[in-house]
């Protein structure tokens, strides 16, 4: 059984992948951007500063871009309040820590969102750290965020499991050495996470829950 399993939160653990996808559709509108709504929601799970320059021309200005952040989070923090955790998740946090596994969160949020995220998941009791954007020097698909939560754990990567469910998320892990368990939770298909990397691909949380005895987290 892993030592640690660590967690994606947004659009793994929490329902807020299309949320962001919208929020940021918006904000590049708001600056003068059309980008079509499915290359959005393909490019959530990236650090907001590698979404940019996936998502808008070279020769953008560039000046505009703390601006677009900023519209971004002040547009999702509207959700806050109604925010969701996915069916199963605090659920399959207890289930890991039950068994003796570190549970913890990997997330590319800043302080403020994590807390937001944290709070609809309400499961705290299960969680033994966490890590949010401000603490790695380069956001994902660089592997920073993961070797953080590897570091709070105290665990090797070859001990750990990372939960996930963007092809990033995966990047992220090959990078770092953990072996990636996706879940299909934000809307990415079966087929992309797994060519991405991913060793197993569950459909949602509650389902990597009902298998959890048999999944790579336990058989690590």
């Amino acid at each position: 059984m892993a030592d640690a399993v660590i967690f994606d939160v947004d659009g793994t653990l929490v329902d807020t992948n299309y949320l962001h996808a919208v929020c940021w559709w918006e904000a590049f509108r708001q600056h003068g951007h059309g980008v079509d709504m499915a290359d959005v929601h393909g490019a959530i799970g990236m650090g907001s500063d590698k979404l940019l320059d996936h998502l808008l021309p070279d020769d953008r200005d560039r000046d505009a871009d703390d601006d677009m952040r900023a519209a971004h989070r002040s547009l999702y923090a509207t959700f806050w309040p109604r925010l969701r955790a996915f069916d199963g998740a605090a659920d399959l946090l207890r289930a890991c820590a039950g068994r003796g596994m570190k549970v913890v969160l990997a997330s590319s949020a800043a302080a403020s969102e994590l807390a937001a995220l944290r709070a609809a998941l309400d499961a705290d009791d299960a969680i033994s750290a966490a890590t949010s954007s401000s603490e790695a020097d380069e956001s994902k698909p660089a592997p920073d965020i993961v070797s953080i939560a590897l570091e709070r754990a105290g665990v090797e990567p070859t001990r750990a499991v990372f939960v996930g469910d963007t092809i990033w998320d995966v990047h992220a892990c090959r990078k770092a050495g953990v072996v990636c368990v996706a879940v299909r939770t934000g809307g990415i298909c079966t087929e992309d996470l797994r060519e991405a990397g991913a060793v197993e691909v569950y459909e949602s949380t509650a389902d990597l829950l009902r298998n959890l005895d048999h999944s790579p987290l336990a058989a690590s």
